[in-house]
C-alpha cells in the first residue's frame, strides 16, 4: 500500500497541483479545466485516466460530486469495487461522500462480495479529495496477506500444540520409570515408550525443518539430474519395516530408466511420505501401489507417480484440505501411527519445488491414489512389464 500512496499524491499533484498557483495555472492551461465549474461537469483528464489504467493490481476509481463514476480501472470492476456506474459496497460510498465534505484522505479496511457464492475479499482502501467535488478511491486486496498472517498465527498454535503431546508423555513416564524403580520389567516396558516418544518429537521437529526449508526462497537444494529408479527403490526401503508389520504389499511398477531435474533426497521423501500415508490409513494385508510412466503434458514430457491403495478413502470435503499442515482424515489413526499430519504439506511443496503437480482421487471405503507429475529430463526409458516387489 506504500506504493499506491505514493502513487496517490503524484496522480493528485498532476490532477491538481496541491496548492501550489503556479502549477495549477499551468494545469488548467494544459487540460483545458479553466471554466470547467461554469460550463460542464468535471472530467477526469485523459492522462489521469491513463496513469489509473496502467495499475495492475490496485483497483482505482474516480467518484464524481454526485457520486457517479468518471472512471474505474480493470482492477476496481474485478474487485467489485466499480459496479455499473455506481461505487459498492455501501461502506466505501459513505466513506467517498465524508471525504468530499470533510477534504481529508481517509485509510479505511472494507470487506467486498464481489457476487454470491464467491468468497468475501478483504480490502485497503485509500480515499482522498481532488478537485470539484471529485474523490479518487484506491483499493488494494489485503485478502492474502490476511490469509498468510493466520496461516502463520495456526502453524504456531498448531506447532505448539503437537510438541506440548510428546513432552508431556515423556515427563510422565519418566515420573513413572521414578516410581518404579524397583520394578525392572516396568522400567523397562516405560523406557521403551520414552524412546518411542522422543522418537516421535525427534521426527516431529525433522519435518518442522523440512518444511520451512521447502518454504524458503531457494528450497532446491544442490539440485541436478535424478534417477526415479533410485528414488523409489530407496523410499520403498524406508517404508518397509512398516509395511512388514502391517503385513502389506508395496508393488512397485511401470516404466524404468526415467530420469527429472530436482533433488534426490526431497524427491525420496515425498515418495515416501505417500507411501507411508497410504499404509496409515489401510486395513492390515492391504496392497499399496506405486506406478511410473512418462507421458505428455501440454507438448512437454513429464514424469507421473501414482501411489494408490484400497484403504478407507477420503471424503470429498475433507480432500480439499489434506495438504495443509497438521490436518489428518483420521486423527487417532495418525496418532497411533505416529503421524504428525504435515507429510502431505511436505510432499505438496517438494511437487511445487520441482515445478510439478499433485493431484488426488478418493473415494470413501475404496482408497486413494495421489498423482504426481513432475517435469522430465531428455532420455528413452526402457518399459518393464509386470508388478514385482522391489
Amino acid at each position: 500500500m506504500r506504493d499506491v500512496e505514493i502513487i496517490l499524491v503524484a496522480l493528485i499533484a498532476l490532477a491538481i497541483g496541491l496548492s501550489h498557483a503556479p502549477v495549477v495555472a499551468w494545469l488548467r492551461r494544459r487540460t483545458g479545466i479553466e471554466d470547467v465549474l461554469n460550463t460542464e461537469p468535471p472530467r477526469v483528464h485523459e492522462q489521469l485516466a491513463v496513469a489509473l489504467d496502467v495499475l495492475e493490481e490496485t483497483a482505482a476509481v474516480v467518484v464524481g460530486p454526485h457520486d457517479e463514476l468518471f472512471h474505474a480501472n480493470a482492477q476496481a470492476k474485478a474487485f467489485g469495487v466499480a459496479r455499473g456506474t455506481r461505487i459498492a459496497p455501501d461502506l466505501l460510498l459513505d466513506e467517498v461522500r465524508a471525504v468530499r465534505e470533510s477534504g481529508e484522505t481517509r485509510r479505511i479496511p472494507l470487506s467486498v462480495r464481489q457476487e454470491i457464492g464467491v468468497p468475501v475479499l478483504e480490502v485497503r482502501a485509500v480515499i482522498a479529495p481532488l478537485i470539484d467535488g471529485m474523490v479518487l478511491v484506491f483499493a488494494d486486496d489485503s485478502s492474502v496477506r490476511q490469509r498468510t498472517d493466520d496461516i502463520k498465527r495456526d502453524f504456531i498454535a498448531n506447532v505448539s500444540h503437537e510438541l506440548k503431546t510428546p513432552v508431556g508423555a515423556m515427563r510422565v513416564l519418566a515420573e513413572a520409570v521414578q516410581q518404579a524403580v524397583d520394578d525392572p520389567r516396568a522400567v523397562e516396558r516405560f523406557s521403551e515408550r520414552m524412546i518411542s516418544e522422543a522418537d516421535r518429537l525427534n521426527g516431529l521437529v525433522a519435518q518442522i525443518i523440512e518444511l520451512s526449508r521447502l518454504q524458503s526462497h531457494d528450497p532446491l537444494f544442490l539440485p541436478g539430474p535424478v534417477n526415479l529408479d533410485e528414488v523409489l527403490a530407496t523410499a520403498i526401503d524406508h517404508c518397509r519395516e512398516l509395511a512388514d508389520a502391517r503385513q502389506m504389499m508395496l508393488n512397485v511398477s511401470g516404466q524404468s530408466g526415467l530420469c527429472l531435474p530436482g533433488n534426490t533426497e526431497q524427491l525420496v521423501s515425498a515418495v515416501e511420505n505417500l507411501v507411508t500415508n497410504a499404509i496409515t490409513y489401510s486395513e492390515d494385508r492391504a496392497r499399496v501401489a506405486i506406478t511410473t510412466r512418462m507421458v505428455v503434458v501440454d507438448e512437454e514430457s513429464m514424469v507421473e507417480i501414482r501411489v494408490a491403495d484400497n484403504g478407507i478413502g477420503i471424503s470429498p470435503e475433507e480432500q480439499q484440505r489434506v495438504f495443509e499442515r497438521f490436518y489428518r482424515v483420521d486423527d487417532a489413526r495418525s496418532r497411533a501411527s505416529g503421524g504428525s499430519g504435515l507429510g502431505l504439506a511436505i510432499v505438496k511443496h517438494i511437487v511445487g519445488a520441482h515445478g510439478g503437480t499433485i493431484s488426488l482421487w478418493s473415494s470413501p471405503g475404496q482408497g486413494s491414489t495421489f498423482t504426481i507429475l513432475l517435469p522430465a529430463l531428455a532420455a528413452e526409458p526402457e518399459v518393464t512389464a509386470g508388478e514385482g516387489e522391489p
